[in-house]
C-alpha cells in the first residue's frame, strides 16, 4: 500500500452538521487531505478531497482501506 510513514489514516465516525456515518481520514504529514465517508443519513458514500493534488496511488489505496475497514451496509 502507498500509505507509507508520512500517512495516517484515521476510522472516525461523525454525527453532526446533518452527517451520521463513519469514514477513513487520510492525513499526510498531519494535515487532513481526504476523506471518504459512508453517511448513514443521505444512505451515500463520497469522498472529500482537502487538498488540490493527491497521487492516484494515494486515493487508490485509500478506497481499499474504506472498502476493507468501513463495513458497507447503510445503518438505521
Amino acid at each position: 500500500m502507498i500509505l507509507n510513514n508520512e500517512y495516517g489514516v484515521m476510522i472516525a465516525s461523525d454525527v453532526s452538521n446533518g452527517r451520521d456515518g463513519i469514514g477513513v481520514e487520510i492525513y499526510f504529514k498531519g494535515k487532513l487531505i481526504l476523506e471518504i465517508f459512508r453517511d448513514d443519513t443521505k444512505k451515500s458514500r463520497e469522498v472529500t478531497t482537502y487538498d488540490k493534488d493527491i497521487p492516484l496511488e494515494v486515493v487508490e489505496a485509500s478506497i481499499e482501506l474504506f472498502k476493507k475497514e468501513i463495513p458497507w451496509d447503510f445503518q438505521d
